[in-house]
């Protein structure tokens, strides 16, 4: 009877002890998750409220009075506008060839299609500038309709990616009962396909559409030499301006843009709840239009419009990376390695920054892994109402623009108690902080995928057999879990590695990083060393890309030989 009591005490104890680590970790996380996430957040909207020292609407009265700022907002929604429309119309264009048609070397044509959307915006910018320069004709970038352009060409790979699935699961039962009975092509097409379409086209042209509002880098290198402002572009000239309420005005601006942004989100959700999904699981891969004597010429003008979105202009870029004069033509006299070997050997600030941002890179994953997969874990397999806040407050700093967010840096950072300075603003440390608040909830989708395509009967079998929380974790889930996560990091690491919206605002003497020293050469004029440059940066994200798939893959086919 003692033993059995004592035995009920040391269960008991463990009880209490796991319940409060729990409470603990609730606590902590609850935290964190306060000072990185929301804090910064209320610190901005906090700022654009204040006037002389108390609470006041002075800066939105004044700013929403001022001409310039109808004007910019006038910017802002034309290219926004046009540009989403854009990248609709190629978005699901080349979503519905590949879906639906036999076009021939489907799998070949969609990495093309993906370059523009995966190469850097301000890298595919300078590209354009040097192509357009080599055309016969007159074509003005530095234009509302040369930023709506491009903005809509970096894009439209997101809106193929929400589309092309979804095609592909419409049941084609319904196009071909249509299609018995009479209809045309056009008819099932507006009757069935669009109408089932409409998640992933309504959910591309929304994410689209906050990518063209939240992107710095083609309205900087084209707007402001043209001066052409917008929304993001206004809020960095305000904080660099340092003028009379530089930061106050800048928050304020801030604020109507997170608005946007919100609404268009919030319109989004509403959008899509209302759609009718009648999709099956399947994914079907057999072509349903033969495009029959018209094939031939159908490929020719998908793989010159491809071609010319992804590549041609890239080639422009290297042509002039390999002159030492700006406006030479590429020739056997002219040729030389003299930008690479500059910017390779004799100028420190260039292997300064590469390394900066991969050091930045790495950390922001690791950190973004641990935590994510953290977050993810609790979202899938412990739903509450605690893991979905948690989830929707990781999202927010994701789906505010850029620029919002690292101005919310700024105010949190250098005064994070009042009267009190860190050091943190003006140091590497503030982009790092930036980078994990602004990426983690990339990392918790993909962690969320692979976890979600991990069967719940081995962590049971685990939890029977009496295996502790780290032996479980180590033995089971992690070698499982780790390939989908490693996936999610991938595209941490690469969105880290060329970031130049928040970095715009966070960078310090020192603590350059790629995107800031590309955009700091085409500034300057330097347009010799920012095409060099790119090509280099271009060449390095390739090669890390292909390291972490490498490791992936490796990952992949021991657990598969493992299984058997």
């Amino acid at each position: 009877m003692t033993h059995f009591t004592a035995q009920s005490k040391t269960k008991a104890q463990k009880s209490t002890a796991l319940l409060l680590s729990k409470k603990g970790l609730i606590t902590l996380s609850s935290v964190l998750i306060f000072i990185f996430f929301i804090v910064p957040i209320l610190r901005l909207v906090w700022q654009s409220f204040q006037y002389d020292g108390a609470l006041s609407l002075q800066h939105y009265t004044t700013i929403l009075s001022e001409p310039f700022t109808w004007n910019m907002l006038k910017n802002t929604a034309f290219i926004v506008v046009v540009s989403t429309i854009l990248a609709l119309v190629l978005g699901v264009t080349f979503a519905w060839i590949m879906a639906y048609t036999n076009f021939r070397a489907k799998k070949w044509i969609q990495i093309f299609i993906m370059l523009p959307f995966i190469i850097p915006s301000y890298i595919v910018t300078i590209a354009w500038t040097q192509f357009v320069k080599d055309l016969p004709i007159t074509v003005n970038l530095y234009s509302l309709t040369g930023i709506a352009f491009l903005l809509g060409v970096s894009h439209f790979p997101l809106v193929y990616m929400f589309t092309v699935n979804v095609l592909k699961r419409i049941p084609k039962e319904l196009e071909w009962a249509i299609r018995t009975s009479g209809g045309s092509r056009i008819k099932t097409f507006l009757v069935v396909t669009l109408p089932l379409s409409l998640p992933g086209v309504i959910g591309g042209g929304m994410i689209a559409f906050l990518s063209n509002l939240d992107n710095f880098g083609i309205p900087a290198f084209l707007g402001i030499p043209a001066n052409i402002t917008v929304l993001s572009t206004a809020i960095f000239q305000e904080v660099i301006g340092y003028g009379n309420n530089a930061f106050a005005r800048a928050a304020t601006l801030s604020v109507l843009l997170a608005l946007i942004a919100l609404i268009v989100t919030g319109l989004q959700w509403l959008l899509l709840r209302r759609s009718k999904v009648m999709e099956t699981s399947y994914i079907d891969h057999t072509p349903r239009v033969d495009l029959g004597k018209w094939r031939s010429l159908v490929e020719i003008i998908v793989w010159a419009l491809v071609l010319l979105f992804s590549i041609v202009p890239l080639i422009s870029m290297l042509k002039t990376s390999f002159v030492k004069t700006y406006g030479v033509p590429l020739t056997l006299d002219t040729f030389t390695l003299y930008n690479y070997n500059f910017l390779l050997y004799d100028y420190n600030k260039v292997g300064d920054a590469l390394q900066t941002s991969t050091i930045l890179a790495i950390a922001t994953a690791v950190i973004c892994v641990v935590a994510g997969t953290i977050i993810a874990y609790m979202r899938i397999r412990k739903n509450s109402i605690f893991s979905k806040t948690l989830e929707l407050i990781v999202a927010i700093p994701y789906t505010l623009p850029g620029m919002v967010l690292a101005l919310a840096m700024i105010l949190a950072w250098m005064q994070p108690i009042p009267g009190w300075n860190p050091g943190i603003y003006g140091s590497i440390w503030i982009l790092l902080i930036a980078y994990v608040t602004r990426f983690m909830f990339l990392q918790v989708r993909g962690s969320s995928t692979a976890i979600l395509q991990v069967s719940t009967d081995l962590e049971e079998a685990a939890h029977i057999s009496g295996a502790s929380v780290w032996a479980k974790w180590k033995a089971i889930l992690l070698p499982l879990f780790l390939p989908g996560i490693i996936s999610g990091s991938v595209l941490v690491i690469l969105n880290t590695l060329t970031e130049l919206t928040v970095s715009s605002l966070l960078w310090s003497s020192g603590a350059e990083t790629i995107g800031v020293l590309i955009y700091n050469f085409e500034q300057a004029g330097y347009t010799t060393y920012s095409t060099a440059f790119s090509a280099i940066v271009l060449l390095y994200m390739s090669i890390f890309a292909g390291l972490l798939y490498g490791i992936s893959a490796i990952i992949r086919r021991k657990r598969v030989s493992h299984d058997h």
